[in-house]
């Protein structure tokens, strides 16, 4: 028979335990995250390394819009695999062919609004209107897959979950935490990227829009191993609504 004592008790338990378990899920979460995120930044490295030994006189520098498609064609596919791997995005309404055709449809065509929002924005912020148009655009391109492409695998073409995240305590995962934190890192980036292509310094980097993309592409990797340091740290104090 059990006591009043242990009765009183019983609830504090149940609460400890279920705090406990929340914290190791989180933790199951965040290893997931830190090798989904590394395997992404990997990519990265080998749009660098691995043509640069295939093909002759490559360079980041040199033939920057190579490097630039790489990059981009790499990194969107392996957050595509990882992610439908993974799991993460909310679990199709309906198991129909039409229905994830039609969701596909709406991801590109969100993706391509992206592409030519960005590079709308680029164009309001200085960039060239006619000159150096294909530059700008594949600029775009890299920012709408480091920051769009991700929404869109996390969260689906759902404008609505897009605000929300990205609203004042609007994040319902450790992930949509994770793309608050890229998001906000590769767009910061780009725009530290742009402040030395003024400047008289004749450097090969300069070039428009070499170090855009360049800060866009490291501030992109910071966010990604900054998100789960930065989720892992503050783990106990994360709550998050249920969706």
């Amino acid at each position: 028979m059990n006591t009043p004592n242990s009765q009183q008790l019983l609830p504090y338990d149940i609460s400890a335990t279920e705090v406990k378990e929340k914290v190791t899920m989180k933790d199951i979460e965040i290893k997931g995250m830190v090798s989904a995120h590394c395997i992404i930044a990997v990519s990265i490295v080998m749009a660098t390394i691995v043509p640069a030994v295939l093909l002759d006189d490559y360079s980041v520098y040199g033939t920057h819009l190579v490097w630039l498609y790489i990059c981009t064609v790499g990194v969107a596919a392996v957050n595509i695999a990882i992610y439908t791997l993974l799991g993460v995005s909310p679990p199709a309404k309906k198991n129909t062919l039409s229905y994830k055709v039609t969701k596909v449809s709406k991801s590109c065509l969100y993706f391509m609004f992206s592409c030519l929002l960005f590079h709308a924005i680029v164009v309001l912020y200085g960039a060239p209107l006619l000159e150096s148009a294909s530059e700008t655009f594949s600029f775009a391109v890299l920012l709408s897959t480091f920051t769009t492409l991700r929404c869109l695998c996390i969260l689906g073409p759902n404008v609505q979950a897009w605000i929300r995240v990205f609203s004042r305590n609007g994040a319902m995962s450790i992930w949509d935490t994770s793309l608050q934190i890229t998001t906000a890192s590769s767009v910061i980036g780009a725009w530290l990227g742009a402040f030395p292509i003024p400047l008289d310094w004749e450097r090969p980097w300069q070039v428009w829009p070499i170090s855009c993309t360049l800060g866009a592409t490291l501030g992109f990797v910071a966010g990604l191993f900054i998100a789960p340091i930065w989720i892992h740290w503050h783990r106990k104090q994360l709550t998050y609504k249920s969706k």
